[in-house]
């Protein structure tokens, strides 16, 4: 696994602890009877109107008092439908790891997953409230024209991160220059061998978040991306190992690549320097983007997700269902 999942698989693990504690005083039990795991469910997924009349409805004041006594909740109001089901799914395979048989799958809670998903009042949230589309990575790019070692790494940074489908973060991170594979030009017009040629690079991604190393997902970047990595390795006299490297104030380069968290600030900076709101963008809106973007120029849904990589067609297709209701009449009929 990963560092990021085995973090994220812990702080799990923690929360479910600590609610457990907070709701009858012991520690969490395995395996856990369907009566808890129910429990865990009505204190998480509730009616805020119903609330509003029934103060015992939710979770109680004093669970939700020792629970943010100890930072694990942050919110007031009903957790994310798809928070409380992360979270059931990793208790379920804990029980599994220690070889026990867990109260998940019986008809009972099933039903009141269903139930309490329907009731609960909020929205699902999207990781970047706005996407970073070709017009907004053209606005940040425009911030990367200082001539410092900085502003070199950046513009690659944030070109390879689109340009290669809207990588994740922790991908963008780890890069490095064992993971390009040179490829010949290509036409920058497709079919057209006698026109204009644009350089073109493979990029090994390694372990993603839906594949492992062994399966050696790759991704091909063209044009305008290659042109800033291969001006960026060349400007910070980079012929191996990390690609994207810390640099301090004084232009020095590190040895050690940046970190995923690096990424979302770099480009949260960039927003700021450009004139924009940061809070409304973050690293995962260059992959929104990237969808949002192909939909827009009316590349197919299925060659998009070849550059992307995801796996799921109904999650992709979210992006290009918005494109075509804002292109349609159905949105302009008011």
């Amino acid at each position: 696994m990963g560092a990021n999942t085995l973090r994220a698989m812990a702080s799990d693990l923690g929360y479910l602890e600590a609610w457990s504690r907070a709701s009858d005083g012991f520690a969490l039990p395995w395996p856990a009877p369907e009566a808890i795991v129910l429990r865990f469910v009505a204190h998480h997924l509730w009616d805020p109107a119903e609330r509003a009349r029934n103060a015992g409805h939710g979770m109680p004041d004093s669970v939700r008092q020792a629970l943010a006594a100890t930072g694990r909740l942050r919110s007031d109001g009903p957790h994310a439908v798809a928070t409380v089901r992360r979270r059931m799914a990793l208790w379920a395979t804990f029980h599994r790891w220690r070889g026990l048989e867990g109260p998940f799958s019986s008809p009972n809670i099933r039903n009141a997953m269903r139930l309490a998903a329907m009731a609960t009042d909020r929205p699902r949230g999207r990781k970047s409230a706005r996407a970073v589309t070709r017009d907004i990575l053209d606005r940040l790019l425009t911030t990367c024209g200082g001539g410092r070692l900085i502003d070199a790494r950046d513009r690659a940074l944030l070109l390879i991160a689109f340009g290669s489908g809207g990588r994740r973060r922790s991908e963008v991170a780890r890069l490095t220059v064992e993971d390009l594979m040179e490829r010949s030009p290509v036409p920058a017009r497709r079919g057209d061998a006698q026109g204009v040629m644009l350089r073109s690079l493979g990029l090994r991604l390694g372990r993603t978040k839906t594949a492992g190393a062994d399966q050696d997902e790759r991704v091909v970047v063209v044009g305008r991306p290659v042109d800033a990595l291969l001006s960026w390795l060349f400007a910070a006299d980079i012929a191996a190992g990390p690609i994207f490297r810390r640099i301090d104030r004084w232009d020095r380069i590190g040895e050690g690549a940046i970190d995923a968290q690096s990424v979302n600030a770099i480009l949260k900076k960039r927003c700021r320097q450009a004139g924009l709101d940061p809070a409304a963008y973050s690293a995962h809106g260059l992959r929104s983007g990237y969808l949002t973007e192909a939909a827009r120029r009316g590349v197919p849904l299925q060659e998009a997700m070849r550059q992307t990589r995801h796996r799921s067609m109904q999650q992709a297709s979210s992006y290009y269902n918005e494109v075509e209701i804002e292109r349609g009449e159905s949105a302009r009929l008011g």
